[in-house]
């Protein structure tokens, strides 16, 4: 006889609904799993228009659901699509509607490309920092440079680019190309060692370093520290071009020049030898018409000069001629006064005397007016002495010693009589003060009180005249001739 199986007891146990379960799954995953990151290739994406992304994340082996939403998905960098590899930072959940286990993804990046870009924003930092950035280092490019260097592929579509670019517009500039590899693990010593080249050959006026484009993986030797420190480093100054427009590298932040293109590098380098040629044209209007002015000047100068030259050789003529008849009338004159000199001569010699005569008549006249001052000084001397005696006599008879004498005298007499006055009218108050005071102390109370009154005042300092002025029982003072009395009224009488 088969007999079924008895039904498992629950005593004891707890016993969860679906939600509740679902629920406690959710919170120990997200509980147990921070922010992690995950990679693999996405599948079965779907993008509804709601703007949150759906797909799933495999690999050889498994597969897990994840979700973005809109909010992350408005900030990724690329826009994904299935069979992209991927790098996920994502948190771990449970959709509790179905039960799925899936990640909820924060961030995106391409894999690789957030490892490479990691590294590439470190040794942006660190260059930065040492100062291979700063605008005080960057180098002026020549502005017709004769020889223009070229490190890059000998073999690619860039170098090509740039070559056709120089040979149209400025084909006078020898182009030398310095081959390197661009692509690869080798790429960045070869990338260096060119530009060691290119200092070496020492001929090359500027150099254009870079390559065409391609992805971050395949520019990624110009990104390379050693690219960066050789460009730093250079004598020569260098305009980094690599890629597209929109590709920033390292060797674009150490360079003295960032090119968004080769092409466009070689267009900033080479002068255009039509605009040369149109400014050497209008240079050489400019010049020719200058010249022009300038000789038209000088012509009207010359002119100008020239009849002025005229002039003054008339006028040097007209003098030359008058110069000669003045040069001839002096000559008259001259040989006139020499015979007027010659005749008056003849007449004045009977008059002249010897030297010494004249002389002697000098001495005798100077001792003659020797003697006559002395006689003077002398006379004078004596008319001085003279009016210095009467002088003496005068002072004397003024002198202020007999008037002081007097005056002092005087002064006695004044000091006795006024004593005398003083002690007149201080004899006469003191009388008058001794009358007044007798006729005080006749009339001054305290001439009564020493006859035996007494003064009575009450508390208040009132004399008391009458006996209606107190009661009994109140207390008076009476000043006395000596001192006072403080009495206690005990009886009154009229």
């Amino acid at each position: 006889m088969h007999t079924s199986p008895s039904p498992v007891s629950n005593i004891g146990q707890p016993v969860f609904t679906v939600t509740e379960l679902n629920r406690r799954v959710r919170q120990i995953l997200e509980g147990e799993f921070p922010l992690i990151v995950v990679q693999g290739e996405i599948s079965n994406l779907s993008a509804p228009g709601s703007g949150h992304l759906y797909f799933s994340l495999k690999d050889e082996q498994s597969q897990v659901r994840c979700a973005m939403f809109r909010n992350r998905a408005q900030m990724l960098a690329f826009k994904p699509k299935n069979g992209d590899k991927v790098q996920l930072h994502a948190r771990v959940s449970l959709y509790e509607g179905r039960g799925d286990y899936q990640l909820i993804a924060e961030t995106m990046e391409e894999q690789g490309r957030g490892a490479l870009i990691r590294a590439f924003e470190a040794l942006k930092h660190r260059l930065k920092e040492e100062g291979l950035f700063d605008r005080s280092y960057k180098k002026a490019l020549p502005p017709i440079p004769d020889v223009i260097g070229l490190v890059t592929s000998p073999t690619g579509a860039a170098v090509k680019d740039m070559i056709t670019v120089l040979k149209r517009r400025f084909p006078l500039a020898e182009v030398v190309i310095y081959p390197a590899v661009v692509q690869g693990t080798e790429a960045p010593a070869s990338i260096a060692r060119a530009i060691e080249l290119a200092h070496l050959h020492g001929t090359a006026d500027l150099l254009i370093v870079g390559r065409g484009g391609g992805s971050l993986e395949d520019l990624w030797a110009f990104n390379d520290e050693r690219v960066a420190r050789a460009i730093f480093t250079s004598h020569i100054p260098i305009v980094s071009a690599v890629g597209h427009e929109t590709d920033i590298t390292i060797s674009d932040y150490v360079a003295d020049l960032r090119a968004p293109t080769p092409s466009a590098a070689a267009e900033l380098v080479s002068p255009d030898l039509d605009q040369w040629q149109h400014w050497l044209q209008q240079a050489e209007s400019k010049i020719e018409q200058s010249m022009q002015r300038v000789l038209q000047e000088h012509q009207q100068q010359l002119d100008y000069l020239e009849h002025r030259y005229q002039r003054c050789y008339q006028g040097l003529l007209q003098q030359d001629q008058l110069l000669g008849q003045l040069e001839q009338r002096l000559t008259q004159a001259m040989q006139q006064r020499l015979q007027r000199d010659k005749q008056q001569l003849q007449v004045y010699r009977p008059q002249l005397r010897h030297p010494k005569e004249q002389m002697q008549q000098q001495q005798a006249q100077l001792e003659n007016l020797s003697k006559r001052l002395h006689f003077s000084f002398q006379q004078q001397e004596q008319k001085t002495q003279q009016q210095l005696e009467q002088l003496s006599q005068r002072l004397l008879r003024a002198s202020p010693d007999k008037k002081q004498q007097q005056l002092s005298d005087n002064l006695s007499r004044l000091e006795q009589r006024l004593y005398k006055s003083v002690q007149n009218q201080l004899d006469k108050q003191k009388q008058t003060l001794a009358q007044l005071s007798h006729s005080l102390e006749t009339v001054s109370p305290l001439a009564t009180l020493s006859r035996g009154y007494a003064i009575v005042e009450d508390t208040n300092g009132e004399i008391i005249r009458h006996t209606d002025h107190v009661a009994v029982g109140d207390t008076v003072t009476a000043k006395l001739a000596q001192g006072k009395l403080v009495c206690q009224v005990q009886d009154k009488q009229q």
